[in-house]
């Protein structure tokens, strides 16, 4: 008995021991590996934007930002990989109702990186910073266009979702992603020495925005039909029920951020009136934004409850506890500063303690569950073999 326990605690401490090889990490890698790139990119955001932040918490921020590129670039490599090693089956990806939805989170998860360069970078770097973001920037823009309008083209007509009760939040995946690249355009646009790279970037974060809220909330009113006529998703897609604060969280970020540099950048095209306009339209809007996502957070608090009441296995989708209330977060500390309301930054102090405290959680079990090896399942072969 003695010995058995000795020979499980060993194979416990072994990497990847319920893989058949070490290779299957490469072949079962998927894209919802880069959800972990989006909570941990957040965070690092969210810590020095906390009201009288001090260089602890930026210190915090910069080293989980940096560990954030490390580790986006492992994720990387290895998908790479897969596609070179294992082409016919990474392929299969886009007939896949559900892994294909997550393609999306590695434009997400590289735009946090590139805004990391203009938190962290700049000041310890200096100027040449701003020409990486900017260049990253705009590989961000391709891949969020092109996935936001591409998966959708699959899901008509390579898919098959069936019937309402099988829809989650997940189908929100590759449409956000446009508008993460608008509000890393207006965190990036004030940075350009040339006022027509500023006009440019910024009119393109407009488009961006326009390209994927609209549709997001179109895709959360089916939703909210979906969960009324078929109650909640399975257990293992828990943490679905966050993702609908993403869209929310980020059209509101996005809106205040571009009001705040949309004055001056607009100013200097001759066209003050305009920013003007748009820097009232910006607070506004993502005031009301902000109230939606206050409906939805108070909502996911009590659909959460009830899952884990319940209990709910651990999966890479636990990471959608923290990219959602994250983007949440930052436009709340960012409402607080532009409308000068106490009440506003506390309460999105207090988020920064809750995502915190969530993304421990998940990245202790994600490293648990990566060491041992069964977090690496790719559905799509499942389905074939």
């Amino acid at each position: 008995m003695t010995r058995n326990r000795i020979a499980e605690f060993i194979t416990g401490l072994k990497p990847l021991a319920q893989l058949d090889h070490p290779r299957e990490m490469i072949r079962q890698f998927t894209p919802n590996w880069f959800a972990a790139t989006m909570g941990t990119g957040i965070l690092a955001l969210a810590l020095p934007q906390v009201p009288g932040a001090g260089s602890t918490l930026r210190a915090i921020g910069e080293g989980l930002w940096l560990f954030n590129i490390c580790l986006f670039t492992l994720f990387t490599v290895l998908y790479a990989a897969r596609w070179v090693m294992f082409f016919p089956e990474a392929q299969r990806i886009f007939s896949h109702n559900i892994v294909s939805m997550f393609i999306g989170t590695i434009p997400m998860g590289l735009a946090t990186i590139i805004n990391g360069f203009l938190f962290f970078g700049l000041p310890r770097w200096g100027d040449g910073m701003i020409d990486i973001a900017q260049i990253l920037w705009w590989v961000d823009v391709a891949m969020s266009l092109a996935c936001g309008v591409l998966i959708p083209y699959f899901m008509f007509t390579r898919q098959a979702h069936g019937s309402l009760d099988k829809m989650t939040a997940i189908w929100l995946l590759p449409v956000v992603a446009a508008e993460v690249a608008a509000a890393s355009g207006g965190l990036l646009a004030p940075h350009l020495a040339d006022a027509n790279a500023q006009f440019l970037t910024i009119i393109a974060s407009y488009i961006l925005w326009a390209y994927s809220v609209p549709v997001a909330f179109g895709i959360l009113t089916i939703l909210f039909l979906r969960m009324a006529m078929h109650r909640l998703p399975p257990d293992s897609m828990a943490a679905s029920s966050w993702l609908s604060l993403g869209p929310i969280g980020t059209g509101a970020f996005g809106m205040l951020v571009l009001s705040s540099n949309a004055p001056t950048i607009f100013t200097a095209q001759g066209m003050a009136s305009i920013g003007t306009v748009a820097a009232g339209i910006g607070v506004i809007a993502g005031t009301l934004f902000w109230g939606v996502g206050l409906w939805w957070l108070l909502l996911a608090i009590l659909i959460t409850i009830r899952y884990f009441r319940a209990g709910v296995p651990f999966n890479l989708g636990w990471w959608g506890y923290t990219f959602p209330l994250g983007v949440y977060t930052v436009a709340t500390l960012k409402l607080g500063v532009l409308l000068k309301v106490a009440a506003l930054s506390i309460f999105g102090t207090f988020l920064v303690i809750v995502l915190a405290a969530m993304w421990v959680l998940v990245a202790a079990r994600t490293i648990h569950g990566g060491w041992k090896g069964h977090l690496f399942v790719s559905p799509c072969i499942a389905t074939v073999s």
